[in-house]
Parts: C-alpha cells; structure tokens; sequence
C-alpha cells in the first residue's frame, strides 16, 4: 500500500480494494453492534444487510465499484436518515467506531487522515437531531 494514490489509481484501488472496505466496515459494524447509542438506530436485527450498504457506499464513493448506485441509486444520504435521530451524542459514538476501524487497517497516514476528514465531515452532515427523540 502506497502513501498516496499514483497518477490514474483511485483511492479505493491505493488502500487495497475491496478487502480494505471489508474489514474497516465489519470492525465498524463491531463496535456498532455493542454501542447502547447506535444499535438502537438499526432496525434490522441482523446488521449484515447495514454492513453490505454502507461497505458498497465507501467502495463506490472512493472509486471502486459502482454496485451501491446500480442496486440503490443515489446515496441520497439525509433523506435515507431523516428517520432516525442522528444526534450529536450518536455521531459521537459513530466516529469512535469508525476511528477504531481505521486503526486497525493502519492505512498510510496521507490515506488515513483524507479517509478521516472525509468521515468527520459526512458525521457532522448527518446530524438532524439535538434531542434522543425526533
């Protein structure tokens, strides 16, 4: 793995591909599993299908496949949310999981740091609640 994408290579391609978004987004969905704040917002009882999205969103989103826009469409990613309180106290948390899933790659620090800003941003985007309740 390189420091930083070479000329022509997406960054889905210079952090490894599809192995990389597997195991950031399954360590994720680890953390997820546990947390009294996050689980709650998942519905579904088994976080596969949650896992499966949010992985083929990444992957597409950095250059990889484009699965996540042919089985979905667009993100659309407020809307897709609005129905769960996304609160400041949850993003929080959400960032906590996926720091840890960050860590655990040990992608290079360039690559780390844009995946890093790129998520803080997106965080702070979905937050469409200040109370527990919506």
């Amino acid at each position: 793995m390189s420091s930083a994408p070479e000329a022509g290579q997406t960054f889905y391609d210079a952090v490894g591909g599809h192995d990389t978004f597997k195991r950031i987004v399954d360590r994720f969905y680890e953390g997820v599993a546990t947390d009294p704040i996050l689980r709650p917002l998942y519905p579904e009882e088994d976080l596969g299908p949650a896992n499966r999205r949010f992985r083929m969103f990444l992957e597409q989103y950095w250059g990889g496949p484009t699965t996540y826009s042919q089985e979905r469409g667009h993100p659309r990613l407020r809307m897709r949310h609005a129905p769960f309180a996304v609160t400041p106290e949850a993003k929080d948390r959400w960032l906590v999981h996926f720091r840890a899933a960050l860590d655990e790659v040990a992608l290079p620090p360039e690559l780390d740091t844009q995946f890093w800003e790129y998520v803080n941003h997106a965080a702070m985007f979905m937050v469409n609640s200040m109370t527990e309740s919506s």
